[in-house]
């Protein structure tokens, strides 16, 4: 097993129990007590957990998993995602792609492709910076910490003078009922804006969004045209989805 997925295994068993011993650890991933020792080791640099005797704790919390990681969090399912994602764009649309791990994992797939692309955040743009096909333009404002995200009013005027083909959008927390949301109420509304100003909306969601609602509304379901995500996603969910018209692809 790589390191990635031991990561995860490992971010999972925290988010299941406040503590969890490395030998447990260690009979969970097949791996040797010391291996799983230099994981907590390098997970915690990352600020993704405390290092107790014997023992992890978790330091995550309902609010917003920081970026690093929720990169390391069901990787496979997101690729798989990403894929589809990619699949469904065109060459010379002009698109906008949302900050976010999955979205992240889209946009390293476009490389090869001839499209102008509008990036909500660092992360992305770093990902395309060097694609000879894409045109990438840059919305300008104020980086948010850690997600490396563009907010601010400044954002927000790039799609007052800007249309866009489509909005590749992920999502913090997804539900028919409220709709997509955001932890970050500046980054919710930038994500409105860009949603308003592009023709189509694929929604990238890995299946652990859905049924949460986080602090800031970005759009109802019905703004959505594409939701791709995983067969994890609760069949009751991708059920109402598909009732309120919006076309549903499980990878």
């Amino acid at each position: 097993m790589d390191g990635a997925k031991r990561h995860e295994l490992i971010l999972q068993s925290l988010r299941q129990g406040e503590r969890v011993a490395v030998g447990e650890l260690a009979e969970l991933t097949g791996c040797s007590e010391m291996t799983i020792r230099r994981d907590l080791d390098t997970l915690e640099r990352e600020g993704l957990l405390r290092r107790v005797r014997g023992a992890a704790v978790g330091m995550l919390t309902g609010e917003e998993v920081p970026y690093a990681a929720r990169g390391k969090q069901r990787i496979e399912a997101k690729r798989r995602i990403a894929l589809a994602v990619a699949e469904l764009i065109d060459d010379g649309e002009s698109i906008v792609v949302d900050g976010g791990s999955t979205t992240l994992e889209a946009a390293k797939l476009l490389t090869e492709r001839r499209l102008t692309v509008l990036p909500l955040s660092l992360h992305v743009a770093n990902a395309l910076r060097g694609a000879e096909r894409v045109r990438l333009v840059l919305p300008g404002g104020d980086l948010r910490p850690g997600e490396l995200s563009f907010v601010g009013p400044l954002t927000e005027y790039a799609f007052q003078v800007m249309r866009f083909d489509t909005m590749v959008l992920g999502s913090c927390g997804l539900s028919v009922r409220n709709g997509v949301s955001s932890h970050d109420l500046q980054e919710g509304a930038v994500k409105k804006a860009a949603v308003t100003a592009s023709a189509r909306v694929i929604a990238a969601v890995d299946g652990s969004k859905f049924g949460r609602t986080a602090f800031g509304r970005v759009c109802g379901i019905e703004a959505i045209d594409v939701l791709v995500t995983d067969e994890d996603a609760p069949a009751d969910e991708i059920a109402a989805v598909r009732d309120a018209g919006v076309e549903v692809r499980l990878v």
